[in-house]
């Protein structure tokens, strides 16, 4: 059940964090927006830690995954530049979180 918690505290935080760029443009309806999808995630991330997972893993891979997303959905939705070297970023980021999962043994 954690792991369900934690794929929505990331699809909230990815949607307030774009949100974001919205509410930025001076589009005051957005803020309800950002606000409301903040608060979800915040709550869906606590549901995640009472469920039992560790606090390292869990945050490693909510940021990790937020900050990937996000520069993904940036692109396509906003039309933003990503780089190669940023998509190499990414890649490493993937990569730390993936390296965090097995060294906490909850990959078996």
């Amino acid at each position: 059940m954690s792991w369900l918690f934690l794929i929505g505290a990331i699809i909230f935080e990815v949607s307030a964090t774009l949100s974001l760029r919205m509410a930025s443009t001076g589009k005051r309806r957005w803020w309800i927006a950002v606000a409301g999808a903040y608060m979800i995630a915040f709550t869906m991330l606590i549901l995640t830690l009472s469920n039992g997972m560790a606090l390292g893993v869990a945050y490693g891979i909510w940021a990790a995954s937020g900050v990937a997303l996000t520069a993904i959905f940036s692109k396509i939705i906003f039309k933003e530049h990503l780089t190669l070297v940023m998509s190499i970023g990414i890649l490493v980021v993937i990569g730390g979180v993936l390296m965090i999962e097995l060294g906490s043994g909850s990959i078996h």
